[in-house]
Parts: C-alpha cells; sequence; structure tokens
C-alpha cells in the first residue's frame, strides 16, 4: 500500500474524510469531512485567520459574499471566456478526459499553457489513444469550469457558482472602502465555499468540485513602496525562480525577504510580504521549512488576470503539491469591472503639494459645426468620439477629412496648464489564496508516522482535534468519576475528549491516530496519592504529576511541542 493510500484508510477509518455518497457509489470530487477531519478543518481556518487577518487587522478585514453570482460578472472578469482547461474525446467510446493531463501521462511532456491544437498535435504524434477502450482520439477543445445556474424562475437570469471568492471582493471593494476610511492598503479577505466543474478530479482533497478556499484580496497603491518588510526581519524564503526554470534549473534558492525586492524578483514589494506571510502559516501546519518552496509561473503558464504568479510548493515524500496561489492582478479586476458596470471603482490620492500639469483639450466649432448639414455632423461626432485629446491632434496633422472637409475647421486642441491636488487610479491587488482541504489533506499526510506497526498523526498542537485526551485506565465507578472530574477541570483552558471504551492500549492508539498531543491517564494510584499520568503521542514517554500542577504542566508540554 502506497504512502497516501495509507492516509487515505486512516482518514476513513478515523473520521477525517471520505468520498461523498459512497452508498451511491460516490461522485468524483466530492469529499465529506468527517468530525474529526472537521475540528482540524476549522483549526487550520481559525490559524490562517490570525496570521492573515488579526495579525494585520491595521489593514485587513473579512467580509462574506454569495457564492451565486451573475453572469454579467464573470464576463468581466474574462472567466466565461477563459476560465476553461483542454478535453478531448475518444471517437469509439466516448469517453472524456483532460487531455493536458492524458499528454502527461503517457508521453512525460508538460502540456502546461499549451493551446489546443499543440496538445492535439502532441496526442497524435506521441500516438496515445484511449486508456479505456484503445481507440483513437478527437480533436482537442476548451470546456469552461463555472457551473450554471438560474437565478430564480426565469431562464434568461444566468448565474454560476463562483470558482473562486475573489470577484465578491473586487465588486464589494468601493463599499469597504468607503466603510473602511478610504485608506490603502486595504486588504479584503474572505473565506467559502467554492466550485470548478473539474473534468477529471483526482488526488482526493487536491482536485475537488467544491470546497472551500482562503483568500486576501489586497488592494495597494503601485507607487507606494512603503511596505513593513521588518515584520518578517531576516527571514528566508526559498524561491525558484522563472529565470531558474527557463535554465532547466530545478533546485530554489534562498533570499531574505528584504533580497526578494531589493533584486526585483517580486514585481511589488507587497508580493514579498504576503509569501513571508504565507510561508509563516505553512510552517505553523508542521511542514518543515526545508520542504517548502515558492515557484514562479512563465508566462504561458500564469491565469489571463496575473502579471505575476507564485505556486507555494509543499515537497511530500516523492511528490511536489500546491498549497497556495499568490498572483499579482494589477488593477485587471478592478478596470474590468468599472467598464463593465459603468461605476467609478477608482480611489483618489491626494498629492502632499498641488501640482502644476499641462493638460490638452478639445474645443469643437458649433457655430461652424451647426451649419452644415445633419449628415456631415453625424459622421463628425461619430469619427471623433472617443479620441483622446492626442488622438484629434494626429488626426488634425494629418489633415483628416469629413465629407471632404478639413478636420480643423470644426475641431482644435488647445493646452493648458491646470493645478491638480491629487489623481485617480484603481489600486493594483496582490492576492495570496489558500484551499482548506489542500490544507487538511497536506497536514495530515506530512503528520503520518508509523512506529511499531502503529500509527501516530503528529500534527502540531494548534491544529490537532484534540489537545489532550482523558482516559481511566479501568472501566471501575471511582476511576471513571475522577476522570470525568479531571475532564471537566480540563475543558476550561484545553480541548479534551473523554474515552473509557475499550482497553488502554486500543484508547492510546485511537488518540494518536488522530493526532492528540497529550493522554491523561487516571488509574488506582491516583485514588492513593492524586497522581495522574501524562503521556506523550510522539514519543510514547510517560510522567506522573499531582493533580494540582496537571494545568501548568500541560500548559507547559503543549508550548514546547509547539517549538
Amino acid at each position: 500500500m502506497s504512502e497516501t493510500e495509507k492516509v487515505i484508510e486512516l482518514a476513513k477509518r478515523r473520521g477525517i474524510f471520505w468520498p461523498s455518497y459512497e452508498i451511491y457509489g460516490g461522485i468524483g470530487g466530492l469529499y465529506d469531512i468527517g468530525p474529526i477531519g472537521t475540528r482540524i478543518k476549522n483549526k487550520i481556518v481559525n490559524l490562517w485567520r490570525q496570521i492573515f487577518v488579526e495579525d494585520n487587522n491595521e489593514f485587513v478585514v473579512e467580509i462574506e459574499t454569495p457564492i451565486i453570482t451573475p453572469e454579467k460578472v464573470f464576463k468581466a472578469s474574462g472567466h466565461i471566456d477563459r476560465f476553461t482547461d483542454p478535453i478531448v474525446e475518444c471517437n469509439k467510446c466516448h469517453k472524456v478526459y483532460r487531455a493536458d493531463h492524458l499528454v502527461e501521462e503517457f508521453a512525460h511532456i508538460s502540456a502546461e499553457g499549451l493551446n489546443t491544437t499543440e496538445i492535439t498535435s502532441l496526442i497524435r504524434d506521441k500516438g496515445i489513444r484511449c486508456p479505456s477502450c484503445g481507440g483513437d482520439f478527437g480533436d482537442v477543445r476548451e470546456f469552461n469550469l463555472l457551473f450554471g445556474t438560474t437565478i430564480g424562475p426565469y431562464s434568461d437570469s444566468k448565474g454560476y457558482l463562483r470558482p473562486e471568492t475573489a470577484q465578491g471582493m473586487f465588486t464589494s471593494f468601493k463599499r469597504v472602502y468607503d466603510s473602511s476610511r478610504q485608506k490603502l492598503p486595504l486588504g479584503i479577505a474572505q473565506i467559502g465555499r467554492v466550485a470548478r466543474n473539474e473534468i477529471s478530479p483526482r488526488q482526493g482533497l487536491l482536485r475537488m468540485r467544491e470546497f472551500t478556499i482562503m483568500e486576501v484580496e489586497f488592494f495597494m497603491d503601485p507607487e507606494d513602496k512603503d511596505v513593513p518588510l521588518w515584520k518578517y526581519g531576516e527571514d528566508i524564503i526559498r524561491v525558484l525562480t522563472a529565470e531558474l526554470k527557463q535554465k532547466k534549473e530545478e533546485k530554489p534558492i534562498s533570499y531574505k525577504v528584504s533580497e526578494l525586492v531589493s533584486e526585483k524578483a517580486v514585481i511589488n514589494p507587497w508580493m514579498a510580504y504576503w509569501m513571508a506571510t504565507a510561508n509563516k502559516f505553512v510552517k505553523e501546519l508542521g511542514i518543515s521549512e526545508n520542504n517548502i518552496y515558492f515557484e514562479e509561473k512563465l508566462p504561458h503558464e500564469r491565469a489571463h488576470y496575473s502579471s505575476q504568479t507564485f505556486d507555494q510548493m509543499i515537497v511530500l515524500g516523492n511528490d511536489k503539491i500546491e498549497i497556495s496561489g499568490h498572483a499579482y492582478r494589477g488593477d485587471y479586476d478592478l478596470s474590468n469591472h468599472a467598464k463593465s458596470s459603468g461605476q467609478d471603482l477608482t480611489v483618489f490620492k491626494k498629492y502632499s503639494t498641488p501640482i502644476t500639469v499641462k493638460k490638452k483639450s478639445v474645443i469643437i466649432n458649433k457655430d461652424k459645426l451647426n451649419n452644415e448639414d445633419k449628415n456631415l455632423i453625424k459622421d463628425f461626432m461619430k469619427r471623433i468620439s472617443n479620441l483622446s485629446p492626442e488622438q484629434i491632434e494626429t488626426l488634425i496633422k494629418m489633415d483628416e477629412k469629413i465629407n471632404g472637409k478639413s478636420l480643423s475647421e470644426f475641431v482644435s486642441v488647445v493646452e493648458r496648464e491646470e493645478k491638480e491636488s491629487g489623481k485617480k487610479f484603481y489600486p493594483h491587488v496582490v492576492e495570496p489564496s489558500f484551499g482548506v482541504e489542500r490544507c487538511l489533506y497536506i497536514s495530515v499526510a506530512n503528520a503520518y508516522r508509523e512506529k511499531k506497526d502503529r500509527i501516530v498523526l503528529s500534527l502540531p498542537p494548534k491544529i490537532a482535534p484534540y489537545e489532550v485526551a482523558v482516559f481511566p485506565l479501568l472501566e471501575r465507578g471511582e476511576l471513571v468519576e475522577r476522570a470525568r472530574k479531571i475532564y471537566l477541570m480540563l475543558k476550561t483552558g484545553f480541548d479534551v475528549m473523554f474515552d473509557d471504551s475499550g482497553s488502554i492500549g486500543k484508547r492510546y492508539a485511537r488518540s494518536d491516530e488522530i493526532g492528540v498531543p497529550f493522554a491523561i491517564t487516571i488509574d488506582p494510584q491516583t485514588l492513593q496519592d492524586d497522581t495522574i499520568t501524562i503521556r506523550d503521542r510522539d514519543t510514547w514517554d510517560q510522567i506522573r504529576v499531582k493533580e494540582g500542577e496537571l494545568i501548568n504542566t500541560l500548559k507547559e508540554l503543549v508550548i514546547n511541542k509547539k517549538r
């Protein structure tokens, strides 16, 4: 059994996660998160909220927006045209496959960023045939991953389940900006469910059709260089840059956070800030710093909205798994939503002192124009509408004609000096984005250990489902009663579970397998001298302490295990 299969088997057996609708055979890409998995997942979410939102609450706020989104939003964002994956259909059995995955699996060639024509050629050149029946394939085509629906009873009111939480934050930007005292930078965070109609979901929780995302859309002035990089001091981040990838290098380079900025490895200093924040968060999940790095995507690998993208990668055994994405979205989203909605989504930046600028403006000679016939007036207005003063000036210099008459007869461009107290602009956006279920799976797989034919889940206390388990050694009335008393006492300061079912060995094994760091055992000696056994999940070492010292001892043990 492979390591992945062992993790999945443990997850099913111990209530962490399993395929949804199992009694009907299951549905690919849909998973239930069980009672233990939900506790771990909630703690991961709370940890992310602490590190990304609460620790940055001077400029980050959290909102909640709907899952159902009107079609016009995704037309403006580019998802209707570009949120696609390549698919190919077998001409014989008509089974549909993700085309780029076929190429990668059977030709061992990365097809990321290739267009449908190029992938079609690869499939034919490499002789790739249907894995199911051996038939040949048709042409590769694009498949949109949005889940469609209708809003209300009207079939023409089309909507989609959101594939990310981002668009709700972009469309709400002005409301949040105004309610946040119109200050930049401004981070808008959101945690919520999303849906992607994946063609061939695989790898369990790593590629799902419905899952939870934790994202920040961080709005800032691209000219503002006042970024609190000092917060991360001399922190080291490992990065595989686009330049290294183009040289076929596979080993990341270690950078100080400040060096990422000074060496212009990132397009904006805030990229480095949020990458450092993500590095901190992932280490808190129990991932070794040596197994974390950021891979910069090449231009053809990036999403349509991104000017620069880094995927945060985790090395897990022989696998490399993406845990988060970091995109510099520029002003793509706000500018497109402004054009599509007709709303002003710019912000005003006030200068410290007014400046004098030269501005060109268009002057129409209305007296002369109104003496012309209606056709000329109509053609004139059609010709110059939506043109900038500079473009009209160029037409005048070229002696552009309107119905045989020079454009210069009816319009001129003049330059004036004006005082400006500030300017309007679209904020640029840096986006760190995590999938919660990915974090759950990676945390569990990373924590999986085997020790003397037993399984131990060495989760950090911050994300363990419980910090302490309380057991009576035997199912005797006085021991169970004393154990319950201690359990209730500990509940005021710890996440505690109580278990009095089966032998003590089986109870230790159960708590080890779900990742509980410490187990408290109440035995006959406890009734004599008030001492209690504390057992460590990872080492299996045991110590005895007085009941009165239990809380302080546990606090110290938990703190030490966090290190």
